[in-house]
């Protein structure tokens, strides 16, 4: 297993990235299954979509350093969760790589993405036209990367259905840069919270968004 990115992100959270180069027979012998685990792998057959379902619970199961059954569930919006565990998690892949995130006091939301040219012609359905006029996203490729992960980041923390990218999560101008941060606004049910996104770009074209803050 590569993990290729480790780090604690604040006092309780941690972020980690690894690289798939496993094959499905190597990462299955990593892990604990039940049935209705065995039943998700047999419906994913082969490929991507199986490696990085297995590539991200083996990469938690090694964060949380434990050789103990994890079990990894979905509530009804979506959102993974641990049967008996208070840690908070995010998970995410993009082709090569894994991401998880977990805390153990905040909610957190993890995204991360290969950056392709086509996000241009996607642009105007997670950013308004406000958003679009800042010199840092408009045509710019990494720009628009940022503020995507950024909103799945949230949209993860939040963990609710509902929560539209164009409409509720608003991005504020920010200076483009490898690695950076960047502040939203997000109207939430209960109010509007203003949340800071760390982001960074790998040097193999990956772009990744994470937020961990009290929900």
């Amino acid at each position: 297993m590569a993990i290729v990115y480790n780090q604690n992100i604040d006092g309780h959270s941690v972020l980690a990235i690894w690289k798939i180069e496993e094959t499905e027979e190597e990462l299955l012998a990593g892990l604990q299954l039940k049935q209705h685990e065995l039943d998700i792998i047999s419906s994913l057959n082969n490929g991507k979509r199986l490696l990085h379902w297995l590539s991200t619970r083996l990469l938690l199961r090694t964060m949380l350093n434990t050789s103990e059954y994890i079990d990894c569930q979905f509530d009804a919006d979506g959102k993974p969760y641990l049967v008996n565990s208070d840690y908070h998690i995010s998970l995410s892949h993009s082709y090569d790589y894994a991401a998880v995130m977990i805390s153990k006091e905040y909610a957190v939301g993890v995204d991360i993405e290969l950056i392709k040219h086509k996000v241009k012609t996607i642009k105007h359905k997670f950013l308004s036209d406000i958003e679009l006029a800042q010199k840092q996203l408009g045509d710019n490729i990494d720009g628009l990367y940022v503020a995507w992960c950024a909103k799945e980041a949230i949209y993860k923390w939040h963990g609710k259905k509902g929560l539209e990218f164009k409409q509720h999560i608003h991005i504020k101008p920010f200076k483009l840069k490898k690695k950076g941060s960047l502040n939203a606004i997000v109207e939430l049910p209960n109010g509007t919270r203003e949340l800071s996104i760390n982001y960074f770009k790998t040097n193999d074209g990956y772009m990744l968004g994470y937020v961990a803050s009290p929900s």
